[in-house]
């Protein structure tokens, strides 16, 4: 669980940075709980993986490989993003605070990354994981940001935009891991939350948010319960993702070897299978 953690405080942390950024960049105010509520996310899932880690400065290896480890540069990227957040904070600029939104996107970008290069993980590996994290990120980030801050026109259509995008992203990732193949655990794990992902963390919140820009009556209340279910879905995907679906690649066998007099046969894979 700590090892998903990175990933939920990441995406969620980061997304919402940028839509306190983006808010402000369209001439709302720079809110201040909401972009200390974001940093604070990017830093509890890094102290997780320091957690994970065991070892106090055990941390230190990872700084060793920028040139080809994502999570080097993860590494990197965010104190550059802590810096710039809470002076975009502090001083009240916009600016700085598209700044630290950028920054952001890129360390939102390596954790699609490190998950992508995990070679040995079939559920990660695949290229259609990038997207998926990057949308689920930004999905949950801007499902906070409508549930804590009221939600206006435009961050409600632009969270409704990303669900969409999220989904597609989702069914795109599953089509690709059923034609590469993976182990049978890995689909079984997806399989028992897909409806649940599928109808509450999309279609519900979408309904919702439409239902809220439809009904001046009652539509924060309903905009902020689609904003938690859309949050909520990203955490369940990952959850599952890191800690229920990352089985192994195992072992395979590419031919059968004759045995004596008989021919010999095809390969197999142990437990694997196409969708």
């Amino acid at each position: 669980m700590r090892a998903a953690g990175n990933f939920m405080g990441g995406g969620a942390g980061t997304g919402l940075f940028v839509f306190v950024a983006l808010a402000a960049m369209f001439g709302g105010e720079l809110f201040l709980p909401l972009g200390l509520a974001a940093l604070g996310l990017v830093g509890a899932g890094l102290f997780a993986v320091w957690l994970e880690i065991g070892r106090i400065w055990r941390f230190l290896s990872v700084l060793r490989q920028p040139q080809r480890s994502w999570m080097t540069r993860e590494a990197m990227v965010a104190p550059p993003f802590f810096l710039a957040g809470l002076a975009a904070l502090v001083l009240g600029s916009t600016i700085l605070a598209l700044l630290a939104a950028s920054i952001g996107l890129a360390f939102l970008y390596c954790q699609a990354r490190i998950l992508e290069q995990a070679k040995g993980i079939p559920a990660w590996r695949i290229q259609a994981i990038v997207p998926l994290i990057v949308a689920t990120g930004l999905t949950e980030g801007g499902g906070l940001f409508i549930l804590l801050s009221g939600g206006a026109l435009m961050s409600g259509l632009a969270v409704l935009a990303l669900i969409a995008l999220r989904y597609l992203a989702w069914r795109a990732y599953l089509g690709a891991l059923g034609r590469d193949g993976a182990p049978a655990g890995t689909f079984t794990a997806f399989g028992k939350i897909t409806r649940i992902f599928e109808l509450g963390g999309h279609a519900l919140p979408a309904a919702l948010i439409v239902l809220s820009l439809a009904t001046p009556s009652g539509a924060a209340i309903l905009m902020a319960l689609g904003g938690l279910f859309a949050f909520a879905g990203g955490w369940l995907f990952k959850i599952v993702l890191v800690t229920k679906a990352a089985y192994d690649q195992g072992f395979a066998v590419e031919h059968m070897p004759a045995r004596g007099a008989g021919a010999s046969g095809p390969g197999v894979k142990p437990g694997w299978r196409h969708a």
